[in-house]
């Protein structure tokens, strides 16, 4: 019987997204195209392929430790909940983070298929996927590596190739990747039929992923196994020991391995392309969001709170107010509750320097939303002075947020829908909507929704400092310090 391991690698950050993409809730946990958020539907995209092989459901994910919780929550959101949630303490590429994926899949000497897949990909047509998938599988327990390459439908400057060798079943040789060509380059490999758009997308057994990188990059196959031999389980995560890590050299699945298979005829791992004609998009820029978004009878792709008037071939996203726009084509329009961003559909690809110049100018929009989420739930900051501070908060049926208290703010809770559970100092009591409380500066305490709906409250913070790092956590459930 042969068993797939879905991978997940869910560490990009998305700049070219910027406003809604951010480093701490990136472009893969946003609902891009369709309801379902692209880490969602990358979970959802493979099925139990019945004679062919046994899907193993839980994926192994690989992620940054900052935003596990609501990784872990959309997992279960959709259906596919997983307790193999590989934390990043810090980003080295996807070489050594499908390297993570294997050592757990292999911890027990079991050696599943890997499918590996980035989760902030669309792929539009799941059935083609699926074939694909089963035409790959052979190859992989024959021992393979195997890579999908897109079809080609045009001369696309910012996407690497591959060139497909001879036909081997249902497959071709990998000849060799190539880097992302210029224009004029891009369109003799579109007249020649030769290549393929690398996408990202690999299957192969565990172990032959090992044994691959034990002999191209041992440096980084010691590094994360030290990492992954000095990590622990905490809850659905697997974290890996940080420093081991930080040790490990940075570099992708192609550059690492897949580009060398070609030339290493003595280790005994054969290369292998299937094409993939899915109406796949790595959806790198808003561009390419809209190429593969429906659009109206204009050429326009909205979302949110939207008028137009006289407008043509536009992108529009509102989050949080009305967006009207006249007599405009062309352009790319995101509005948050934080930040507005406006620009020209070619120009997509700078975007990414509005945010370095936010990260070196220490700004907050750079990294967060003004909504943040938590394990328990979450919260939005909706009003701000010099000492005082408003946040909406909204605690999940059955969570608890951890047992704390401030040495510069007191805070006043007022509900608004659910049912409370409050620990003040030494007291414990109930509160239901429309009544409130008063946590002193200095006092300790919780707040928890015992309830089987969403508590949702109001606070009002006051004091000198209002920080998030002026918590002092007593117990948490959630192993925060």
């Amino acid at each position: 019987m042969t068993y797939l391991q879905p991978v997940i690698l869910s560490g990009g950050s998305g700049t070219r997204l910027w406003p809604l993409s951010r480093e701490q809730y990136p472009k893969q946990l946003l609902p891009l195209v369709g309801t379902d958020t692209m880490l969602q539907a990358t979970a959802l995209r493979i099925q139990d392929g019945g004679d062919d092989y046994t899907l193993i459901e839980a994926p192994v994910v690989v992620c940054n430790e900052e935003y596990r919780f609501i990784t872990a929550e959309q997992l279960r959101a959709a259906g596919r909940p997983s307790n193999h949630i590989v934390l990043e303490p810090v980003g080295r590429n996807t070489a050594p983070a499908l390297t993570l994926a294997a050592l757990l899949a292999h911890r027990d000497k079991a050696d599943p298929i890997l499918l590996v897949m980035p989760a902030d990909h669309v792929i539009r047509d799941a059935d083609a996927f699926q074939i694909a998938i089963k035409k790959g599988i052979p190859h992989a327990v024959a021992g393979a590596m195997v890579t999908f390459g897109i079809v080609a439908d045009r001369p696309e400057t910012g996407y690497g190739y591959i060139r497909r060798g001879k036909v081997v079943d249902d497959a071709y040789v990998i000849d060799r990747f190539v880097e992302k060509p210029d224009a004029a380059t891009a369109q003799t490999y579109i007249d020649s039929g030769d290549y393929l758009w690398n996408s990202g997308l690999f299957m192969m057994r565990a172990s032959v992923w090992l044994r691959a990188m034990d002999h191209f990059q041992p440096a980084m196959a010691d590094a994360c196994r030290a990492a992954f031999e000095g990590g622990k389980q905490d809850h659905d995560f697997y974290r890996i020991d940080k420093a081991a890590f930080e040790s490990c050299p940075a570099d992708s699945i192609d550059y690492a391995i897949m580009e060398k298979l070609a030339t290493a005829s003595t280790l005994g791992i054969d290369g292998r392309i299937i094409p993939l004609d899915a109406g796949w998009s790595d959806v790198g820029a808003w561009d390419a969001l809209w190429d593969v978004s429906e659009k109206d009878g204009a050429g326009n792709v909205v979302r949110g709170d939207v008028m137009l008037v006289q407008a043509s071939n536009n992108l529009v996203f509102a989050q949080e107010r009305l967006v009207a726009c006249v007599g405009i084509d062309n352009l790319v329009i995101v509005e948050t509750s934080d930040a507005v961003m406006v620009a020209d559909k070619s120009n997509m690809q700078e975007v990414k320097q509005i945010v370095a110049r936010l990260k070196g100018q220490k700004r907050g929009e750079a990294v967060t939303h003004r909504k943040i989420h938590r394990p328990w739930g979450w919260y939005d900051s909706i009003d701000a002075g010099e000492r005082f501070q408003v946040k909406r908060i909204v605690v999940n049926p059955g969570c608890t947020l951890s047992l704390q208290m401030h040495h510069h703010r007191a805070e006043h809770w007022i509900i608004v829908k659910g049912t409370a559970r409050i620990t003040r100092g030494e007291e414990v009591f109930l509160l239901s909507e429309n009544q409130s409380t008063y946590i002193p500066l200095g006092v300790t305490h919780r707040l928890e929704n015992p309830g089987k709906f969403p508590l949702e409250m109001i606070e009002v913070q006051s004091g000198s400092y209002l920080g998030e790092d002026d918590i002092v956590r007593f117990e948490d459930t959630y192993g925060r310090k």
